[in-house]
């Protein structure tokens, strides 16, 4: 169970290589934390990652995990929290994808849109009823700022962030007053390998950060996070600025 601060005993990570879930992961053991279920796709990152958890003290398990395969979710997240219940599900997968090239090849831009919000879709239905039959948790969304106004550099992925956040806001909605707690985070730029060469734009954060802004948003229950926190009333101004002028601001 969760203590009064909002912090979790128990914790399954959908996407366990993702360096923020992991960054996340570590802070949450130093507090609190004993078990971590890390889901992905098997793989020696996946194994290592595991392994490096339990020399922090956890007791980690690796569960194979496909976002492309929702058919298999149910039956996987059911075996999961049948072995106890679980205080957090942190849906951290997604792929950045290549805007270029996505944009010439439409099937590869669909397989982004497809992990990025089918796949999260299932995942998050599934695990958010499993949450809620057990009468307590909290469903944690990375999100991104990507998906608050499209921009010309990254719209296919843009898109695919502004579908999951609107989706985990209706949930979250929809799961008000059942003991479950939705919390959507939005970050900006994450210096991480997936982002390594990229060009950073507005304010850039770190796995690290990012996992303290998350611990700081359980312990207040808070429904949306922002890293860094000023991104809130940046993105505020950017939502209103006149299409023509925003053209020429967000390439």
């Amino acid at each position: 169970m969760k203590d009064a601060f909002g912090l979790p005993q128990s914790l399954l990570i959908l996407g366990g290589t993702s360096e923020i879930a992991l960054a996340t992961a570590r802070r949450l053991i130093t507090r609190r934390t004993r078990t971590v279920w890390l889901a992905g796709r098997p793989s020696p990152a996946l194994e290592q990652a595991a392994e490096h958890l339990r020399g922090l003290g956890a007791d980690a398990r690796t569960v194979a995990f496909d976002a492309l395969d929702p058919e298999s979710h149910e039956p996987l997240f059911g075996k999961v929290f049948a072995e106890g219940d679980i205080d957090m599900v942190l849906l951290a997968f997604g792929v950045l994808g290549d805007q270029a090239r996505d944009e010439q090849e439409p099937l590869a831009a669909v397989r982004v849109a497809q992990t990025n919000y089918t796949g999260a879709v299932s995942a998050g239905l599934v695990c958010a009823r499993a949450l809620q039959a057990q009468g307590h948790g909290s469903l944690v969304v990375l999100s991104s700022v990507a998906g608050e106004r499209a921009r010309r550099s990254d719209f296919i992925y843009g898109s695919s962030k502004a579908g999951l956040d609107v989706f985990a806001q209706g949930l979250g909605d929809a799961l008000y007053g059942t003991g479950v707690h939705v919390m959507v985070v939005r970050p900006g730029f994450v210096a991480t390998r997936a982002t390594a060469g990229l060009p950073r734009t507005g304010p850039a954060t770190t796995p690290e950060g990012v996992a303290t802004a998350v611990e700081r948003g359980l312990r207040r229950r808070s429904e949306t996070v922002w890293v860094p926190g000023a991104l809130r009333y940046a993105m505020s101004a950017l939502r209103h600025t006149p299409r023509p002028l925003f053209r020429l601001l967000a390439v």
